[in-house]
Parts: C-alpha cells; structure tokens; sequence
C-alpha cells in the first residue's frame, strides 16, 4: 500500500531526542504571548473558562497540568504510571511498539504525554483542553498518550498539536491508546497547526466495548511538511457506534496521508466516515477502510475533496465484508468549484472573488459533532481565514 513515507521518508536521525527543561507554571495566563497565541489556534482556552482540565506540554516537559471536575483524571503518562499500577494492562496493548519505526521510537526515547480518564457514570461538564507543542529547533517529541472513558461515563477533549512561530524543523510522533468501555461515549476533536516543514506522525488505536460510542474530528488546515496517520478503531461491543470527521487542507509543498480503519467486530455496530480535503498546490492521499466482519451492521464512507490548484488528491476508499448481511455503502468525489455557483452568487451582487470564498468556506463546514459553542465559532473563524490563504 502506497503511503506518504514512500515519497518522503523521515530520518529519525536527522532529530535530537533531548530538549531543554521548561518550567511549570500555574496558570495558562503565565505562559508566554508568543507560545499563547499559538495554542489558541488550536483550540486551547488559557483562562480556562468552559474547561474540566488542562494538559499542555511543551517539547518534553509537562508546563500545566489541571483537574477541575471530580471524576476526572488527567496528568502526565509518568506520573499515572505512579499512581495507577494497573496501567501497565493499557499500555502498549492496542499497538505494538515494533510496529513501525515510530512507534519503537516512541517506546525506546519517550517524552511524556498525557493521561485522561473519565471514571465510571461520570459525565464531563466541559471538554478537557490538551496541548502538545514544539518549541526546540530539530526536535523529536514522542509522546505516548492514554485516555479511558469508563462505563457509562461521557468524556469530551479538545486537544491541540502547534510549534513555535520561529521553528523551522521538526518531527512529532504521537502514540494513542483510547479505550471506551460499556456505555460510554467519548468525543476526541484535534487541530493541528504545525509547519511548513514539520513531520507529523501519530499512531493511534480505540476499542469500544459494547453500547459505545466514540467521535472523532480531526482538523489539518494550515501548512505542514509531511502528515501520516490511519487510526484505526475496533467496535468489539455490540451496538458500538463510530463516527470519523476530517477536513484537511493541503498547500504548496504539504503532503497529507490521512485516513481511519474501522472494524466491526459484533453485531449492530455503526460506522461513519466523512471527509473534505482541499488542494491547493500540495497533495492529500484520503484514506477510508470499513471492514465488517459480522451481520447486522451498517457502515458508510464519504470522501469528497475539490482541486482549486494544481496538485494531488488521491482518494482510496475501502470496504471489505466477510459474511452475508451487511449494510456497507461508500461514495468518493473529487472535482473543481462548479462554475454555475459562481455565477448565481454573483448575481446576487457578490464579487468573483468573494464567491469562490464563499463556496469553499461551505465546503469545508462540515458539521462536526459535539462542539462547544464557543470553540464552533473559534473553528468557523479558523476555516474563514484560511479559504482566504488557499485561494
């Protein structure tokens, strides 16, 4: 299977492995104007309003880590490790640190990462705000996360991925492990905001036991050198639900491999997957697996994306079925901004200009689950400057 490493393979040893210690501080209105600015843009809260907890780590060092609702745990791997000695029957269990060179990177060199759990009947108020973020010129952060949403519990996170304004390389490997037990729900939504020639590389797998449910939105609107990741989910519960958003924008020179694997594993289990990808000058590979593996399930895959420069989108959607009584459906489409939009737009008074802009901000609004208000406007505003960038 063609992948983004093919055409543009990373050198783990082009990275150094250490950084600088930064100190802790108690407050997000402490953090420095430049590093605050960057975490805003991707969905962090610094005065912390509407917000359970907080997670933010900078190159390796942990600089605020916070609870705010009983019921809630979040800290850093190391310092769950201490606590929880039943973590070890998580770590590692969904994948296998030699499953690529990544993954064994992050097991061999790690970095910290964070630890989220929602304890049993347990519902958060607010989403959790995590920050993982790149300030140390060539570094390689690995981090290795965990988050368990208990029985019956609903946990919601925001989690934002950005580097300093004055970096210039870098590589982020993140290793996930999501496990949603009986009944519970767990909504995960990330922004990236990395560079124009920063390596992304996150690894993450979910398993949801039965009656569970978990969203994921994930959103790359801003350049990045190279970005690779396949989550993959395993609905092993019966009547486990999964639901997979992303809106991904690739510029001159970007080169994003995304896509999600689901499988279903027990009977009346869910699956969706919708994508919008925009090109403008880089290339997206979109990527969509749906693998039913019992009857009685129902899956469907949505790929569309839309050229408005030269470049690459190569979308590949799978399904594959092994037994009699499936309900699995995909449609994929990749097209050009249709000419009679334009013109019906202006003739309603708006310029050339300002209606591709339009088209394409409608586009990329995809209605994304479980949102906050505050942060759905945050996000529009995000998708409204950046149609402006890529056209």
């Amino acid at each position: 299977m063609y992948t983004i490493d093919d055409a543009k393979d990373v050198n783990l040893e082009s990275y150094k492995v250490d950084a600088e210690n930064h100190a802790y501080i108690d407050n997000l209105s402490q953090i420095k104007p430049t590093d605050a600015n960057q975490l805003l843009d991707v969905g962090v809260d610094t005065d912390e309003n509407d917000r359970v907890g907080s997670f933010i780590q900078k190159d390796k060092s942990v600089i605020h880590c916070k609870t705010m609702q009983d019921g809630i745990e979040v800290m850093s791997i190391s310092q769950a490790q201490e606590k929880h000695g039943w973590l070890s029957d998580y770590l590692w269990k969904n994948i296998s640190p030699d499953t690529d060179k990544f993954t064994s990177q992050a097991k061999k060199k790690p970095h910290e990462g964070y630890f989220i759990r929602s304890l049993p009947g347990v519902k958060t108020k607010h989403p959790v705000q995590s920050c993982l973020y790149i300030a140390e010129e060539g570094f390689s952060q690995n981090v290795h996360n965990v988050v368990i949403a208990e029985e019956g519990s609903e946990l919601h996170i925001i989690t934002g991925c950005a580097t300093a304004p004055h970096l210039v390389s870098g590589l982020h490997v993140g290793v996930s492990e999501f496990y949603v037990k009986k009944g519970a729900k767990l909504i995960f939504t990330m922004i990236h905001d990395w560079g124009e020639k920063i390596n992304v590389r996150p690894r993450t797998v979910t398993q949801v036991e039965e009656g569970g449910l978990i969203v994921s939105n994930y959103i790359s609107l801003k350049p990045v050198g190279s970005l690779q990741m396949f989550p993959t989910t395993y609905l092993n519960g019966k009547s486990a639900v999964a639901r997979f958003n992303s809106v991904l924008v690739a510029g001159k020179g970007d080169f994003l491999d995304v896509g999600s694997r689901i499988e279903l594993n027990a009977p009346d289990t869910r699956a969706e997957i919708i994508s919008r990808s925009i090109v403008s000058g880089g290339s997206i590979i979109a990527r969509g697996d749906l693998v039913g593996r019992v009857s009685d399930i129902k899956a469907h895959l949505e790929c569309k994306g839309l050229i408005l420069k030269d470049g690459l989108i190569h979308a590949i959607p799978e399904l594959r079925a092994y037994v009699p009584g499936v309900e699995m459906s995909h449609e994929a489409a990749v097209g050009k901004i249709d000419q009679q939009e334009i013109e019906y737009l202006m003739s309603r008074g708006i310029d050339e200009d300002e209606a591709i802009s339009t088209i394409v901000r409608g586009f990329l609004n995809v209605d994304i689950e479980g949102l906050p208000p505050g942060f759905k406007n945050k996000l529009d505003k995000i998708i409204s400057e950046t149609q402006k960038d890529i056209i």
